[in-house]
């Protein structure tokens, strides 16, 4: 052998010792779990939860940092411009599927700029109305919706997130005319229905639970094709718009280029976490189901799917390229 071909073989193998060696070693500082959201909201119970039964596991503090805003776009998008080492991941919501759809610049490619490490959670909306409003059903909401073209206002936390979606895929379906109102989070979305500003959104069931007991809310229907168990009286919108079967879901993610062991490594250590009956019983408590996982690869199938679906959504309600 050459002193090139010597030196540059030498050369190969030190790199790839090098590439090894933060894997080897992985994890031996804190994680950054980014919650694209205001703390407070589920997103944010989620990560903590998480983050908590996580740090357990691999040894060293897992750090939610909330970075909120444009619908859970800029959380995303500054893990997708985080170093590729497994000291920075995400916990997103299909909004990751939905905004290259949204926007006339993509924020970012869901197929390209991230490696996908597990799906953890999935869990439905209810449709909820203000106590004074006057539908009090589906069929009562979509008839003077038809009467009312484009008064009646919805809220969601942002554009681009699953409440915001749920209601345009609604509108697609049945025809119907809705003015959307977004908010920047859960928080203030609530504070202003409440108070009776907006009429309607999709919100998380177990935060709202209080709120239909004391009479604040009424839930007119779930998105799920199966009713709560928690409410069992709240029939889904299914009964009224076939086919209507949506959950939200939440996945954990690392930039592209994460080392492949590290990304197999966090996929077992979530695997196992979701797993955990106090996990389960945690979730519950916020109107959240754990999921065991596809492995890493078979979630690129699953998300590039999930672009592909909702961006034909995003296109019949007329909404793409509007940011």
């Amino acid at each position: 052998m050459g002193f090139r071909r010597l030196f540059l073989a030498v050369a190969s193998l030190v790199v790839a010792l090098q590439a090894q060696a933060p894997a080897q070693n992985y994890p031996n500082r804190p994680i950054r779990l980014i919650s694209p959201f205001p703390a407070g909201g589920g997103n944010d119970v989620l990560a903590r939860i998480i983050g908590a039964k996580l740090a357990d596991r691999v040894g060293v503090s897992i750090v939610v940092e909330n970075r909120p805003g444009a619908g859970a776009v800029i959380g995303i998008q500054a893990l997708a411009r985080s170093a590729p080492d497994g000291y920075a991941l995400v916990l997103s919501g299909s909004t990751l599927a939905v905004a290259p759809a949204l926007y006339k610049t993509a924020p970012f490619d869901p197929n390209k700029d991230f490696a996908p490490i597990a799906l953890v959670a999935h869990y439905p909306f209810l449709l909820v109305a203000t106590a004074a409003f006057p539908a009090k059903t589906v069929p009562e909401l979509l008839k003077l919706a038809k009467e009312k073209p484009g008064e009646i206002m919805y809220a969601s936390p942002g554009a681009a997130t699953s409440q915001h979606l749920f209601t345009e895929l609604l509108k697609v379906r049945t025809g119907i005319e809705l003015r959307h109102i977004p908010y920047n989070g859960t928080a203030p979305a609530v504070v202003d229905i409440v108070a009776g500003r907006v009429s309607l959104m999709f919100a998380a069931a177990a935060p709202s639970i209080p709120l239909f007991k004391d009479g604040t809310l009424r839930a007119l229907g779930v998105s799920s094709a199966a009713r709560l168990a928690e409410l069992p009286d709240v029939p889904p919108i299914a009964d009224t718009v076939p086919g209507f079967d949506e959950s939200n879901w939440s996945i954990i993610l690392a930039p592209a280029g994460t080392p492949r062991d590290i990304v197999n490594r966090l996929h077992a250590e979530l695997q196992a976490v979701m797993a955990m009956p106090e996990v389960e019983k945690q979730l519950g408590n916020i109107g959240m189901l754990p999921i065991v996982s596809q492995s890493p690869a078979a979630l690129q199938t699953f998300i590039s799917t999930e672009v592909e679906r909702w961006g034909k959504i995003v296109q019949q309600a007329g909404i793409a390229g509007t940011h």
